[in-house]
């Protein structure tokens, strides 16, 4: 059995005024041809299908779209709920997807009907083709697993939450051992048993793309709480990674970069094999970047060589979007036209601009001894905004907008 797990797709991400479209329809494109180059039987994602609970319908038609073509190739999808997932937006179509080799778990339920059986490519259900049992737990909110007391402190209340997953955890995982030993008596081979989970674990590693909700105030579920299952397939770190050292426990990470700080990772997506004495390997598959994303820093002079290197990745057709950020320069007041000079010609994009406000505020500092009386206007409008984090054009607007009115007012007094 060779399952394909992914999460974190987030479709209809809308980033700093731009939409992910393009992409998330190149990484289907892409994912269904490595389906097909290595023989994938089944696909897994885990968690956060989609960015919010409302996506747009461009998000919803590549949802589809997804569906459509793997039941087109013979292969079967399990989509779990994430916790940017609204589990009537995933609910809405579980019927029908079901239909078409799709099964969808958006939210807790009964410990026996989170037990999904994956059937072989070109399978469609449980007789003598299942691949691999899973005890497909989604994204856990507390109210499903668990009743507030009152008086209880903070840590009272984390315990009591950590101890209902784990048990929620169990009470699935005991169902799945059923199911599980139901097929070998049947199929008279040892079906593997996997899990799934969309939260953080203890030493995982996370950035600052990541939606701070793990599981209520739980902030990380401790590995050893897990049941014992032959591979543990989770989302909602973006990262790819190994939890705790051990090979079964994956995060997939997402297979685009959902931020600035995530441009420098490499992004994937894991093959993993499976037989009847449990995990026999897992592969990475490196996923191409489709939209070039890099981060620059430095004063005005680094800057320059920064951008100009980060222009090599782009094209005519295709710019790079860029996070710019301004050390020592940071207190000029025309930076964003400054930046905007340095990027003329180039095909790049800048959607963010920042200044770096340890330098801002020292600056800011070393001028105390000022009073308002040796400051113009502009330069007290011009050192408060320099401690603003905007993109360039809204910095541009505000500047021009202050001028306009501080020109008018002096007109007004003339």
């Amino acid at each position: 059995m060779r399952i394909l797990h992914t999460s974190d797709w987030h479709l209809g991400q809308h980033f700093m005024g731009k939409s992910r479209q393009a992409e998330h329809q190149a990484l289907i494109d892409w994912l269904l041809l490595q389906v097909d180059a290595h023989a994938v039987d089944a696909v897994l994602i885990a968690g956060d299908i989609f960015d919010t609970g409302a996506p747009p319908s461009y998000a919803r038609e590549l949802y589809s779209q997804l569906v459509v073509r793997l039941h087109g190739a013979g292969v079967a999808l399990l989509l779990l709920g994430g916790n940017h997932d609204s589990v009537a937006t995933l609910g809405e179509s579980r019927a029908l997807l079901a239909c078409l080799n799709s099964t969808v778990v958006a939210a807790v339920d009964d410990a026996a009907h989170q037990v999904v059986v994956l059937p072989l490519r070109g399978g469609t259900g449980d007789k003598g083709e299942a691949g691999c049992v899973v005890c497909a737990v989604p994204f856990i909110r507390p109210r499903d697993v668990l009743q507030s007391q009152a008086g209880q402190s903070a840590e009272e209340k984390q315990q009591s939450l950590q101890a209902a997953i784990q048990a929620y955890y169990q009470a699935v995982h005991d169902a799945g051992r059923a199911r599980q030993a139901e097929l070998e008596t049947v199929l008279g081979r040892t079906v593997p048993l996997i899990a799934t989970g969309h939260l953080t674990t203890v030493g995982a590693s996370s950035n600052e793309s990541v939606r701070e909700i793990y599981v209520g105030s739980l902030d990380a579920f401790p590995t050893a709480a897990f049941p014992a299952v032959d591979y543990l397939a989770l989302g909602h770190i973006h990262k790819p990674q190994k939890v705790g050292g051990l090979e079964h426990i994956r995060y997939s990470g997402s297979p685009i970069p959902l931020g600035f700080d995530e441009a420098r990772q490499q992004k994937e997506v894991l093959l993993v094999d499976l037989g009847a004495q449990g995990l026999t390997a897992i592969t990475p598959l490196v996923v191409p970047r489709f939209q070039p994303l890099v981060s620059v820093s430095g004063n005005l002079l680094e800057l320059a060589d920064a951008i100009r290197a980060a222009a090599l990745e782009g094209c005519a057709e295709q710019s790079v979007w860029l996070e710019v950020t301004v050390a020592q320069d940071d207190y000029l007041a025309d930076l964003p036209a400054r930046i905007d000079a340095l990027t003329q010609g180039l095909p790049v994009e800048v959607l963010r601009l920042r200044r770096q406000r340890g330098n801002a505020a020292a600056s800011i500092t070393g001028e105390l001894s000022e009073t308002l009386d040796e400051l113009s206007p502009m330069d007290v409008f011009a050192r408060r905004l320099a401690q603003e984090e905007l993109a360039p054009e809204l910095h541009v607007a505000l500047d021009q907008r202050y001028r306009a009115v501080v020109t008018s007012l002096t007109e007004a007094q003339a």
